[in-house]
């Protein structure tokens, strides 16, 4: 069963046990990869359902900083629950020692030497880690190793 269709079943799973948050969530994400694949007039695939929820993801937390600047507590609530209900559908995640020795491997099979390598080792590593891992920690990591 593909990605897309595992979210279509939970949708029709929240709206049976009538969890209103979760069904809005969800119905949310199914518009988003439905705008993406009448946009770019393609079939998105688990790849590109993954990334979708990675920019949901990314949205809900710029959402969650300004709404905590603002004092919103009721709307950082919202946005962190549907945050948590995405975040279901990415893959397990990387720990921060997995992360760090792909980074390593990368930076030293790509050949790269100093900051003007900095994109070749995230385009490789973006492939390998794509929704594994946190890209602006990663980002981090490959600036301070190519640093050194």
């Amino acid at each position: 069963m593909s990605l897309k269709d595992q979210i279509t079943e939970d949708m029709k799973n929240a709206m049976r046990a009538k969890e209103i948050a979760r069904l809005g969530a969800i119905r949310l994400l199914l518009a988003a990869i439905k705008q993406r694949e009448v946009d770019e007039r393609i079939v998105v695939d688990d790849a590109g359902v993954i990334a979708t929820v990675e920019k949901m993801i990314k949205q809900r937390k710029d959402s969650i900083s300004q709404f905590e600047k603002a004092g919103r507590d009721d709307l950082v609530a919202i946005e962190a629950g549907e945050m948590a209900i995405l975040q279901a559908y990415l893959p397990a995640q990387l720990s921060d020692a997995e992360v760090e020795a792909a980074v390593a491997t990368t930076v030293s099979s790509t050949g790269a030497t100093g900051p003007q390598d900095m994109g070749k080792v995230i385009g490789a590593l973006k492939v390998q880690l794509a929704g594994k891992a946190d890209m602006g920690k990663v980002s981090a990591l490959v600036k301070a190793a190519l640093a050194k």
